[in-house]
């Protein structure tokens, strides 16, 4: 069983123009074309981490070349691998599928990944509601949560705690709806999570938290959760494959590890270019990055 958690600090990445044109040739035309249209710098510095970031793992973990990968999207905008190489080893078991799920917020793009399970992923930075109090964005967001999570939440103390408690539920939510697929219609009070009173740490990786799903505990699933810094939580969601005779998760998966944050020579250190230079794609980051930086109070992931 192979686990894989990445971390690529984009917040402070000032790509040069080198770095930029090199790293919009390895990755494919439509998503160069698809970065291109954001608007504002730091959007096009977590897609293309996100991208590098996903490419690399196929290239170093799933042993496909570089050049051979082709990733595309389903319907709801999760990435997969498409057509997959088929690795002949005689008369030895297929090992366990990868599925891998990504995520970025705030400052940072992260990658988790495991063989023989449901994977997904979320980062969450917390941060002062840009255009309300407190109370008043709570009151907004009151359906999301169920009442035990709201108390927990509104009990954290001080406003910045609570906040810290809010976007930790708010990305074991979403790291459950990424690993299952459902995308948005999903009712997010039909899930409840129980923390653990172990505190989170940076530097270590818990596994104590607990999901109710439609007021039952749910024992196929298992919640990792980690502080990148003082300011970003990371979910993590491990739920069995969509096979039938799946293992049961809590007695074979080795203890949960923190996040291994990787440069940006980490990230294209097996990387080969696909197309040739577009000098106009360095033109136009320039003036993204020129653009007024706006309040991030929502929520991205990609």
């Amino acid at each position: 069983m192979g686990s894989v958690r990445w971390a690529f600090r984009c917040g402070s990445w000032t790509p040069s123009r080198s770095d930029w044109l090199f790293a919009a040739r390895c990755i494919q035309r439509e998503e160069k074309d698809r970065i291109g249209q954001f608007v504002f710098a730091q959007d096009a510095k977590s897609a293309m981490a996100g991208r590098l970031l996903l490419r690399r793992f196929v290239c170093e973990r799933m042993g496909i070349p570089w050049s051979e990968i082709r990733l595309e999207r389903s319907p709801r905008g999760k990435p997969y691998l498409a057509a997959p190489l088929k690795v002949s080893s005689g008369s030895d078991p297929e090992p366990p599928a990868w599925s891998f799920n990504l995520s970025h917020q705030g400052d940072y793009a992260v990658l988790a990944a495991e063989q023989g399970l449901q994977v997904g992923v979320d980062i969450m930075k917390t941060t002062m509601p840009g255009s309300s109090s407190v109370p008043e964005f709570f009151r907004i967001m009151t359906r999301q949560f169920t009442a035990h999570e709201w108390s927990v939440i509104q009990s954290a103390g001080s406003e910045h705690r609570q906040l810290a408690a809010f976007y930790r539920h708010w990305a074991l939510k979403e790291s459950f709806i990424k690993a299952i697929g459902t995308g948005l219609g999903f009712n997010l009070q039909r899930v409840e999570f129980h923390l653990s009173s172990e505190p989170l740490t940076q530097g270590r990786a818990l596994r104590h938290t607990k999901m109710h799903l439609d007021e039952e505990e749910e024992e196929d699933w298992m919640f990792e959760e980690s502080l990148l810094d003082a300011d970003h939580h990371v979910a993590v969601a491990l739920g069995p494959a969509d096979k039938p005779d799946s293992a049961p998760l809590r007695p074979s998966l080795p203890p949960p590890t923190t996040f291994t944050l990787l440069s940006f020579s980490d990230l294209i250190a097996s990387a080969s270019p696909l197309t040739e230079e577009d000098p106009a794609y360095w033109d136009s980051f320039t003036m993204k990055a020129k653009a007024p930086q706006r309040q991030r109070d929502t929520h991205t992931s990609k």
